[in-house]
């Protein structure tokens, strides 16, 4: 399913049916008397029910302003969290027939079994037991029905809402709503996309294969489609549940849950946003099994090494480097805000974290704090940034509740401190040094040939007194400097990456090979150096 919002096309004859049943829904919940300010704002209650009496895509809605704590109050916040996405299941004959529809064949042709009553049955689907005919016990999650066009309805009514909102209260602006309402669809696109979550689930399973303690059930993909999702079974207990009956297994556990979610994090740039004990198993033989992959986050290679950079500066309490970091995190219009004032912010945030004892410091409170911050100087927050701060908060939320006793942070720096020699490890530093090295020798390579032939083109434009030879004889020097230069930059490297070694806190060998990298580096500056000082007397030779 694909959810379109184009802002030009906004036809409101198509959604006014829709659109008139929204406003009396608000009207009769007090939320029009909102337009006049804060003030005039209905109770959180109110909110909450107003949510829930519109359906599906407001629920949603609803659970993703939960994550704006930069927007909302902490009543409202606290509110909306309670929105639960339970729905009356879906009669059979509708679960048959979708199945059907997807799959391209009868019921019983798919499947040895399959239960007629839901394992669960959420807003956008519900989940039934099935047998496959080779014996395999599995789960069937199956979407329901119409949800393209009602989903697109809700759309395009909040887009004229907020439209016709900003035209009438220019303040509405500075929300930037437009922006959370594509931002929600794109969400609901890849919730409602059942290949997207497919996809999701392979990454997770190779990102995790090294952690022997967790299982990830697997996907059925002849039994799958864009509507229906069929998945090896997991018989496990919630997590919840089984750390009543088994408090000594809780500290093994919950390591293994702050390793997943750094490992994916810092190392494949993917997170799963939803990490509830709802969706997290304890199977018979004591392995984590993790559930629902419909809300996770991806993070490109320069958000993880911002990120990197913001955990490091909030743990020394540097707020210009936590607000330059955070800044890297959220581009978009950074250059318009007012840094000064920000880093105050930040160092107020800072202060009030490393004033607070170790035990009741919270990450996911820390990001929230940095999000409040940003956005009261204007900062567009990104939406994976939100997703990353509400996985740290229920990660932590469920964590206490396991074992209000575990030392969190303990868990957090132990599972850092295995990614940073993982970092560092011989194979990582070779991987990394080849790939400089093949980037310094297509650099090498081409950069001469490219310099030539750029100031040859120049050359053959007679630009004034500057002739052919003479561009030649300088396209010399150039490409005799850009190698020096090569040279330089891969000096530099192994000067910096060889210090980084040194100082790092791993074994011995780590040491010495960085000793040898820093004595390399050394020597080719110079050479350089020697190089360039030989050309300059030459030169000047040639003067004289």
């Amino acid at each position: 399913m694909t959810i379109v919002i184009d802002p030009k096309n906004k036809h409101i004859m198509r959604a006014a049916p829709r659109l008139m049943q929204i406003l009396r829904v608000l009207a009769r919940h007090k939320f029009l008397g909102a337009l006049r300010g804060k003030g005039n704002w209905p109770a959180p209650k109110e909110v909450r029910e107003t949510f829930e009496e519109l359906g599906l895509t407001f629920l949603k809605l609803g659970q993703v302003l939960a994550l704006r704590r930069d927007l909302l109050p902490a009543s409202y916040i606290k509110e909306l969290e309670q929105l639960h996405d339970q729905l009356p299941a879906l009669g059979f004959g509708a679960v048959r027939a979708t199945v059907e529809a997807e799959l391209g064949a009868p019921l019983t042709v798919l499947f040895a079994s399959f239960s007629e009553t839901p394992l669960a049955a959420a807003t956008i689907a519900q989940v039934h037991e099935a047998t496959l005919h080779d014996g395999r016990h599995v789960a069937v999650k199956v979407q329901r029905p119409d949800l393209e066009e009602m989903i697109a309805a809700d759309i395009k009514a909040l887009s004229y809402l907020v439209s016709l909102g900003e035209s009438l209260f220019p303040r509405l602006r500075a929300l930037d709503l437009p922006v959370l309402v594509s931002e929600f669809a794109s969400s609901l696109n890849r919730e409602t996309d059942f290949n997207h979550e497919a996809r999701s689930i392979m990454l997770f399973r190779t990102a995790l294969a090294n952690i022997p303690d967790l299982w990830i059930p697997d996907v059925v993909a002849e039994c799958s489609s864009e509507n229906v999702l069929t998945m090896e079974f997991s018989a496990g207990e919630r997590v919840d549940l089984y750390a009543r009956q088994h408090p000594d297994e809780m500290p093994r556990l919950i390591n293994t849950l702050v390793r997943l979610t750094l490992q994916t994090i810092f190392e494949e740039g993917l997170f799963h946003a939803d990490p509830h004990p709802g969706n997290v198993m304890v199977l018979p033989d004591g392995r984590l099994s993790l559930l629902d992959f419909g809300m996770t986050g991806e993070l490109d290679e320069q958000m993880r090494e911002s990120l990197t950079h913001l955990l490091e500066a909030v743990v020394k309490g540097d707020a210009r480097a936590a607000a330059e970091s955070y800044l890297e995190l959220a581009p978009q219009g950074s250059e318009k805000v007012n840094r000064a004032a920000l880093i105050l912010d930040i160092k107020a945030v800072l202060y009030d974290i490393h004033r607070s004892e170790l035990a009741n410091i919270s990450i996911g409170d820390s990001f929230d704090s940095l999000l409040r911050a940003g956005s009261r100087h204007g900062v567009h927050n990104p939406g994976e940034f939100f997703l990353l701060t509400r996985t740290f908060v229920i990660l932590e939320s469920m964590i206490r509740e396991l074992d209000p006793d575990h030392d969190y942070l303990g868990s957090f720096r132990a599972e850092i401190t295995r990614l940073t020699e993982q970092h560092f490890s011989l194979e990582r530093i070779k991987e990394k040094t080849g790939k400089l090295a093949r980037e310094m020798e297509r650099l090498m390579n081409d950069g001469p040939g490219d310099t030539r032939r750029v100031l040859r083109r120049i050359a053959e434009g007679n630009l004034g007194r500057l002739q052919a030879p003479a561009i030649e004889a300088l396209g010399g020097r150039v490409s005799r400097n850009l190698e020096r230069l090569t040279i330089a930059i891969a000096s530099a490297s192994l000067v910096i990456g060889g210090a980084m070694l040194v100082n790092a806190p791993l074994p011995g060998w780590h040491h010495i090979l960085g000793e040898i990298m820093v004595y390399g580096g050394i020597l080719g500056t110079i050479i350089v150096w020697a190089g360039a000082l030989r050309s300059d007397k030459g030169r000047g030779s040639g003067r004289r």
